[in-house]
């Protein structure tokens, strides 16, 4: 049997999960159309309901990583030829792109320097030459560390008649996430990260007003498996066959989605800022800070700088090598320039900083 080592998952994800989530997928496999399966599956829809904030009936893990929930969003709700608003301010921005392209959608761009936010404006800006049927941000976006800000992008959104989609896939349970209260008609996370779940499903809600768009397309939806038509048969009162669930990542999320309630959201969220803050003075005394946007920094993913005369990556080999600790580096235009340092869930908390800062310092010239 493979033993894995021991570490401290700092990085951009995944985060070390809690014992007890783990204790559950070791629990014995039922069917995936089992009564008793059928009631957990109703209490982790329930669950996530109250963790997105959101009323929203449609509300369920897809089978898949985070990722699969960008794609069940952009499938559903795209057809060839829509033209679609998505702000690019790092990887996930663009992997964005991507996936509409796929789609067959025109895709408009509105970009912000890597690091910086989506301003409300640029927005606007774009709505004022186009009419696209979505406009679609990242909240946390986890290769930079900026926390865009979403109530007033869906307001000029839905002025222009369009659907705000947004990817929560670094922010659910790290920070405020308020599905109803901020009108997003579709949203995707992810469990690996601050629900401290492994890797494996994709939370993912949609609007009644999304919902709608999506039963009046005239073609089929591009994928067989992210058909929200049949999921929605599958995750409903019909309960009709689609696919074999992934029953112990299902125990899982349950056992995950039930601490982040027993903590209570508003406690958790104050936890991960605690952490951030504890980081940021502890990296000041190295003469280090987070470089992204003043006032937008994100709590749970922090983007720290590097000297240009320091061997990022030799530090990080160090780190992970000689003190179990897994940090992130930079991605594209950052790469080489930041280490990403991840305080998710079960790991954002002081003595985990302490830790990382102690090690940090034996490995710094």
């Amino acid at each position: 049997m493979y033993s894995p080592p021991e570490r401290l998952l700092l990085g951009p994800g995944p985060s070390n999960a809690a014992p007890t989530v783990l204790q559950a997928m070791n629990s014995k496999l039922i069917g995936h159309l089992d009564p008793e399966f059928i009631k957990m599956m109703e209490e982790i829809k329930s669950m996530l309901r109250l963790i997105f904030k959101t009323e929203n009936e449609m509300t369920f893990p897809v089978s898949g990583t985070g990722s699969a929930g960008m794609e069940t969003c952009f499938v559903n709700l795209i057809e060839p030829g829509d033209e679609v608003i998505i702000g690019v301010n790092g990887v996930f921005g663009m992997r964005m792109c991507d996936v509409a392209e796929r789609c067959g959608a025109n895709v408009i761009k509105v970009e912000a320097e890597w690091g910086n936010i989506i301003e409300p404006s640029a927005i606007k800006s774009a709505l004022k030459k186009c009419r696209p049927k979505i406009v679609a941000i990242v909240h946390a976006e986890t290769s930079t560390g900026a926390l865009t800000p979403v109530e007033e992008i869906s307001r000029i959104t839905h002025e222009a008649e369009a659907l705000l989609l947004l990817d929560t896939v670094t922010s659910l349970g790290g920070c405020p996430v308020s599905i109803d209260e901020w009108q997003v008609d579709a949203v995707y996370s992810g469990t690996q990260k601050c629900l401290s779940c492994p890797p494996g499903l994709a939370p993912v809600s949609f609007s009644p007003n999304a919902m709608e768009v999506i039963s009046k397309r005239n073609s089929k939806v591009q994928s067989w498996y992210l058909d929200i038509n049949f999921l929605a048969n599958y995750w409903g009162s019909e309960r009709i066959y689609h696919h074999t669930a992934p029953i112990s990542m299902n125990y899982a999320i349950h056992e995950a989605l039930q601490l982040v309630l027993a903590e209570g959201l508003e406690i958790r969220w104050n936890r991960h800022q605690k952490a951030h803050e504890t980081l940021k003075r502890g990296l000041a005394k190295f003469g280090l800070s987070i470089t992204s946007q003043e006032g937008h920094q994100l709590w749970q993913l922090n983007a720290v700088s590097v000297p240009s005369d320091i061997n990022e990556e030799k530090i990080r080999n160090q780190l992970l090598n000689e003190f179990g600790i897994e940090v992130g580096p930079g991605l594209g235009p950052l790469k080489g320039k930041i280490w990403r340092v991840g305080l998710m869930g079960y790991n954002a908390t002081d003595e985990n900083v302490e830790h990382f800062l102690e090690a940090l310092s034996k490995c710094l010239p």
